[in-house]
């Protein structure tokens, strides 16, 4: 335990964080921190990334936690990240996917086929180029992990959520598909990096519970929770984590 009270499990490792300004990022820059890793944030709201950055920093204080506005629209955009960042400290061991949106619709019949134009970025696309742009640095780690936050409608899908629930299912998927493609740079030794999947029923925080004290949020995970869940993927081998989902919800 270093002079900060931090545990440094994850000490001299580096850690992008993408779609870090929201509530679940800022819990994940801070066990991040606390956990002894250096943490680069990214998230296209740079105002909200800089005030989640300097509360790491504040909270954890000497930990290293930084900035980039990126654009994971952008492939290459995301490629420049990603190298930048292992060239700047030498390594990447992870790349947490917190990237989210969502939009419904009140039937099945009245879903909006922009709703999916929508979702298809920020739920797809981005997982499709952070988990390229990252791919090669986290082989080159010995401890390489990307994790996908999931949702449990990708495996149960409901009539008013089918665009949401559709972009998660197709995330999943991309990721599993990385999972394999590291279990065959392994070899017969097995996987040197791992990607693996989080799923939950929903996330809450303090602020929902302060607005709604006597809601029961039955089934949600606190972003804590879900912090602290995401730095426990690094306690494991990566053959025990590679390509698997990681219920924190009942399975239905």
């Amino acid at each position: 335990m270093d002079g900060n009270g931090n545990n440094g499990s994850l000490a001299g490792a580096v850690i992008a964080v993408a779609g870090a300004a929201g509530p679940a990022g800022r819990a994940a820059l801070l066990r991040l921190a606390e956990a002894g890793a250096t943490v680069v944030a990214s998230d296209a709201d740079p105002a909200r990334l800089a005030e989640a950055v300097d509360a790491a920093r504040y909270a954890h204080g000497g930990a290293t936690v930084i900035g980039d506005t990126v654009d994971l629209l952008d492939l290459e955009a995301t490629r420049e990240w990603a190298a930048r960042t292992e060239k700047e400290f030498g390594r990447i061991d992870g790349l947490i996917h917190l990237v989210g949106g969502w939009r419904g619709a009140n039937s099945f019949t009245e879903s909006d086929p922009e709703d999916w134009n929508f979702l298809e970025k920020l739920l797809i696309r981005t997982v499709q180029h952070t988990s390229m742009a990252f791919h090669d640095g986290l082989l080159r780690s010995d401890k390489g992990r990307y994790v996908l936050v999931s949702q449990v409608g990708a495996h149960k899908p409901v009539a008013n959520n089918a665009a949401y629930n559709a972009g998660k299912a197709a995330a999943e998927a991309w990721t599993l598909a990385m999972a394999d493609s590291f279990r065959k740079a392994g070899g017969e030794d097995g996987p040197g990096a791992a990607a693996a999947i989080m799923v939950i029923k929903a996330l809450v925080h303090d602020a929902m519970r302060a607005e709604r004290p006597n809601a029961k949020f039955a089934g949600f995970t606190d972003v804590k929770e879900l912090a602290e869940a995401v730095v426990g993927v690094w306690d494991r081998p990566a053959s025990e984590v590679n390509g698997q989902r990681l219920w924190l919800t009942p399975q239905p």
